[in-house]
């Protein structure tokens, strides 16, 4: 399929769907420009995906990643390839430094649990971005190492990050980034791609925030943090105490240690994440 070895997957080859678009037909960034938040015509409400990494803070905004995925980047001269699946409403940062030497990344067209399939163009190794690890080729069974990122509004991230630099839409593709490609698509339970496991417990749609500890999964879903009515959370989850800072107005979460650094958590749909990980564990409100 599009091109891909994939007699050697470790996932079921019958489950792996063409998404429409042929290899790199949603093509990556990979030179990309940055401006200051003043320069921006972003709104407080518009979604970004925030990094911060070496000492350096970059939002990419939603509307862009929409019709891109993934931008192959560098935070101080630290490779990073930055994800995003619409499908799925995951977004991932990832570093690009595997077996040591950088890999770029580029859109395979193809989809496993209705989430995109990278592959890296130097081994042409397919990645799962929700399962974090190469699925078929060269590389199948490496993992991808996640650095935390926060799925939240430009309001709150510039807050964050004054300083932060921009992703600018000056991307050398024709785009109108102001237009949604997938309208209607988040506020309906509508799943476009069939999945390898469905839970009904919340709506297809619902916003989660999931965690792995110690091959352990679980998720936080906004509607229960919400619930709470509290910006800081504390949870216990294989022995290791978690805090999660939940923002209301910006319908965003992120996951903190004890000692308070920033865990490698993901913002995503629910359906897609019990997709992958049918066995998760739920957080719940105890009376």
């Amino acid at each position: 399929m599009k091109g891909f070895d994939l007699s050697d997957a470790s996932i079921p080859v019958s489950e792996i769907r063409d998404g429409g678009p042929p290899r790199d037909g949603i093509p990556s960034i990979d030179f990309p420009k940055f401006i200051k938040p003043s320069q921006t015509t972003l709104k407080d409400s518009d979604r970004v995906l925030g990094v911060y990494l070496n000492g350096v803070a970059k939002a990419y905004p939603i509307n862009i990643l929409n019709y891109h995925e993934i931008v192959n980047d560098f935070f101080d001269r630290e490779p990073v390839a930055i994800t995003y699946c619409p499908l799925c409403g995951s977004g991932i940062a990832f570093e690009a430094i595997i077996q040591g030497s950088r890999k770029t990344f580029g859109v395979s067209g193809l989809l496993y649990n209705s989430d995109v399939l990278l592959y890296d163009r130097q081994t042409e190794t397919l990645w799962s971005q929700l399962l974090f690890e190469a699925v078929a080729g060269p590389l199948k069974g490496k993992s991808l190492e996640i650095i935390p990122t926060a799925n939240t509004t430009w309001k709150n991230w510039k807050e964050q990050y004054p300083n932060t630099l921009v992703l600018s839409e000056d991307t050398g593709f024709n785009r109108n980034y102001s237009l949604n490609p997938y309208p209607g698509y988040e506020t309906s339970d509508a799943i476009y791609f069939p999945l390898s496991n469905y839970d009904d417990r919340f709506k297809p749609k619902e916003l989660v925030i999931g965690i792995e500890v110690n091959g352990k999964y679980k998720a936080y879903p906004f509607s229960t943090l919400n619930k709470l009515q509290k910006k800081e959370i504390t949870d216990v989850f294989q022995s290791k105490t978690l805090t999660i800072i939940y923002d209301s107005e910006a319908n965003s979460a992120e996951i903190f240690d004890k000692q308070g650094n920033k865990l490698p958590a993901v913002t995503n749909f629910w359906f897609a994440w019990v997709a992958f990980y049918p066995d998760t564990l739920v957080f719940e409100v105890t009376p």
